[in-house]
């Protein structure tokens, strides 16, 4: 089954809440980038987590960039997502393997590290993007973007995310949701909520009973007080081509350019998103050569 998120409203539009099935979506960039479990789980959990932040802060052709770069094994982790529901992202070493924390859980935080930033760069369409900057405060990620949504954003929001991930690497399950509070939430809807999340089985448990987000809406808030907005399809699409990289290389310097004609009569680009090679042959540089320099 494809990927989706759900956006809905609650008591009387006191909350907002978003629940995402990110299952397909993480095991795709599991296997593109050949992720090691603590890798998996971290890089899987930032993918939850932009795609729930791209369907709150982002609407038509918007895109934002999540980057965690906290001081652990992972390194730098980059996470791109779209209003579409478009997310792609890379990590700098996805061959991160660690023993189980305390909880017999695979260790997230000892992947991500608890020193860094979290930084999110918004494209709203103008000249110039947005970006917001935290400090990593837990390295769990779900409670480093909350964090971020109450500083940044101005925001109160819980945030939750999870992966499962199997002894072979692969993922099981992978999902999240999000909780905002919205301007004159009264204290008694605050206060059963509180209850709630604290009395909510873990997203991996409920997942692996075959929640949809739809059913994790509900068991946040209650049906009777969920109305439900919107469904969108979240999948991994990277949009890379020929061209932009064509782009990229006519912005390098010439002497560069002609270091590749004449060295190695050619040039591979890898995309760092999805792993697809372009080649430029020797006449292919020296048309983007000649083209830079008239």
């Amino acid at each position: 089954m494809a990927d989706y998120l759900i956006k809905a409203l609650a008591y009387s539009g006191q909350l907002r809440i978003y629940a995402v099935d990110s299952t397909e979506t993480v095991r795709e960039a599991q296997k593109i980038h050949d992720t090691w479990s603590a890798a998996t789980a971290a890089f899987g959990r930032a993918i939850t987590a932009t795609s729930l932040l791209s369907q709150s802060l982002l609407k038509d052709d918007n895109k934002m960039t999540a980057k965690i770069m906290g001081d652990g094994p992972t390194g730098t982790i980059v996470v791109d997502g779209t209003a579409k529901g478009e997310i792609k992202g890379y990590l700098h070493e996805p061959h991160v393997h660690l023993p189980l924390n305390d909880r017999k859980k695979i260790d997230v935080k000892g992947a991500v590290g608890s020193n860094g930033l979290l930084e999110i760069t918004k494209d709203l369409g103008l000249k110039t993007p947005f970006t917001g900057q935290v400090p990593i405060i837990s390295g769990e990620l779900g409670e480093d973007f909350t964090y971020y949504m109450a500083k940044s954003e101005q925001i109160p929001s819980s945030i939750g995310v999870s992966v499962f991930v199997n002894k072979d690497n692969s993922v099981k399950t992978a999902g999240g949701f999000m909780i905002q509070v919205m301007p004159g939430a009264s204290e008694e809807v605050l206060k059963e909520i509180e209850q709630k999340i604290a009395k909510l089985p873990a997203i991996s448990v409920m997942m692996a009973e075959n929640y949809t987000p739809e059913d994790m809406i509900y068991r946040i808030c209650g049906k009777e007080n969920a109305q439900i907005l919107s469904k969108i399809n979240i999948n991994y699409n990277c949009d890379c081509s020929k061209e932009r990289f064509a782009k990229s290389l006519a912005s390098i310097s010439p002497a560069d350019l002609r270091m590749m004609i004449e060295e190695d009569h050619g040039a591979e680009a890898i995309c760092q998103f999805c792993k697809k090679k372009y080649f430029f042959t020797e006449d292919e540089l020296k048309k983007l050569l000649k083209d830079i320099q008239n």
